[in-house]
């Protein structure tokens, strides 16, 4: 085993991002819930939210939050109104300590607050704000904390095995504290596939079953940071399954090659920024007092960015997912819906560029990266492609069938010089005669009761098939 430096902590606070899935038409109903549990609408002119949800003595600056992202995502991110379409986040002070035993672990911390962000097209994400409160604690249990905290259904062996307590509670997974605890009225607007256990069922397209976290850490003064010490963070490298400090890497120049495309260090050798798959981690060596505007800065710009960039991750996961279940021969209806889906993502959401800083460029290209955006952007505009491709198909082969009909119709109907009618249909048909009919007269009588049929079948079936089109989206929308 590799040799891993010691490093403490004086401060830790940690945010866990817990996405779910909801019906759009219980949105309304959703939001009442809120208001009842005394979760409040955060809007940018309350100036009185400033320093309610991040800790003792953290405050945030709206104005600064207002400025730093462009106009139009500005208006997504922070709509004034629950009537506007974008991000409605919710927040209510939770202030209450626990306690995470497990893996030779003992963690205190309080949560601080939660938030829950209705985000466009029925995607929810439940933000926790954790902190610290011992006085110092080591880098390893930190680490081990969060890796812990995430897993939300633990399955490997080694996440088994923890439980968090709240004076006389008990809870054995993170996702009973949250969903039962926490937030319980949200329990029946979240989605879950019957395929699926747990609540991550309700995105049975996304990776796993943990929650990505993000970290403000503060070390004690004189310690440097060291690689080991950076690419444990992106790992969240806390305690193997014996206790002891863990590393998942032991090649120098495997660590260096990860740290170069994950680590800001704008403002080494104090303060490092990791980004990866599981985590956004800030380390400072830096005390408590001089890093107060960064703290606020990372509860409030950078959790902004962090949450729209996993929300893209999200939505393109999902549309990926959605192509991939769709049944060509059943779900021509279902197609036009996810066409339209796309487009108005893609149109109103997804945007490359969404600061107008150098230091939120930087964040954003990396967070891009690291979540694959570019590419799992790129699967989707090829999945338009090949919907439109296979509609237009579709329609080309209905269109010639139909014309194929109507031709020899059009056809028949000529050779007869448009004239159809036979004398015996005049007034009362005697259907006796029809034994007795010449071959033209045969053919007519086929042509006219075809065609009737034929007309009658096409507009039952064009009425039909649109009642059965608006029954199946009212069904995917509305029923479990």
């Amino acid at each position: 085993m590799k040799n891993i430096q010691h490093l403490d902590i004086t401060d830790a606070f940690m945010n866990y991002l817990f996405p779910f899935s909801f019906r759009e038409k219980e949105r309304a109903e959703l939001m009442v819930h809120l208001k009842k549990h005394h979760f409040r609408f955060f809007d940018l002119d309350n100036d009185e939210l400033q320093g309610l949800y991040y800790g003792e003595g953290i405050q945030i600056n709206h104005e600064e939050l207002d400025q730093f992202f462009l106009p139009f995502v500005e208006d997504k991110l922070f709509p004034d109104s629950v009537n506007k379409r974008g991000f409605l986040r919710y927040s209510k002070e939770i202030k209450k300590s626990f306690t995470l035993e497990g893996n030779e672990n003992k963690f205190d911390f309080n949560i601080n607050s939660v938030d829950i962000i209705l985000c466009p097209f029925g995607i929810g994400l439940i933000t926790v704000r954790t902190e610290m409160t011992k006085e110092q604690e080591s880098l390893t249990n930190v680490l081990d904390f969060m890796s812990h905290f995430r897993v939300l259904e633990p399955k490997l062996e080694e996440e088994k095995g923890t439980n968090i307590h709240h004076l006389d509670k008990t809870f054995t997974t993170t996702s009973e504290l949250i969903v039962d605890y926490l937030c319980p009225f949200l329990k029946p607007f979240i989605i879950e596939n019957k395929k699926m256990e747990g609540y991550y069922g309700s995105l049975p397209f996304f990776e796993d079953e943990r929650m990505l976290s993000s970290a403000f850490l503060i070390a004690n003064g004189g310690q440097a940071i060291t690689n080991d010490q950076l690419f444990r963070m992106g790992q969240l490298d806390g305690k193997d399954s014996e206790g002891n400090d863990f590393i998942s890497s032991t090649n120098p120049a495997y660590i260096k090659r990860y740290l170069e495309k994950r680590v800001h260090d704008r403002w080494a050798p104090n303060t490092y920024t990791i980004t990866s798959m599981h985590t956004q981690t800030t380390i400072s060596v830096k005390g408590i007092e001089t890093l107060k505007k960064d703290i606020a800065k990372f509860m409030s710009i950078h959790y902004y960015n962090l949450l729209l960039h996993f929300y893209y991750k999200i939505m393109l996961l999902r549309l990926s997912f959605e192509h991939s279940e769709v049944s060509w021969a059943k779900d021509k209806q279902y197609v036009e819906e996810l066409i339209e889906l796309i487009s108005k993502f893609d149109s109103r959401y997804y945007f490359e560029e969404v600061s107008v800083r150098t230091e939120g460029k930087e964040f954003t290209n990396m967070l891009r990266e690291v979540f694959y955006l570019k590419p799992l952007f790129a699967e989707v505009k090829r999945t338009v492609d090949d919907l439109y491709r296979a509609q237009e198909k579709q329609a080309a082969k209905r269109h010639n069938m139909l014309l194929y009909i109507l031709t020899v119709y059009t056809v028949v109907s000529g050779i007869y010089g448009m004239n159809l009618v036979i004398e015996d249909w005049e007034g009362e048909i005697n259907w006796s005669k029809v034994f007795n009919y010449s071959f033209f007269e045969w053919v007519t009588l086929v042509t006219a009761l075809t065609g009737i049929t034929l007309s009658t079948t096409l507009l039952v079936s064009a009425g039909g098939k649109g009642v059965w089109n608006r029954y199946q989206k009212w069904k995917r929308h509305h029923i479990k």
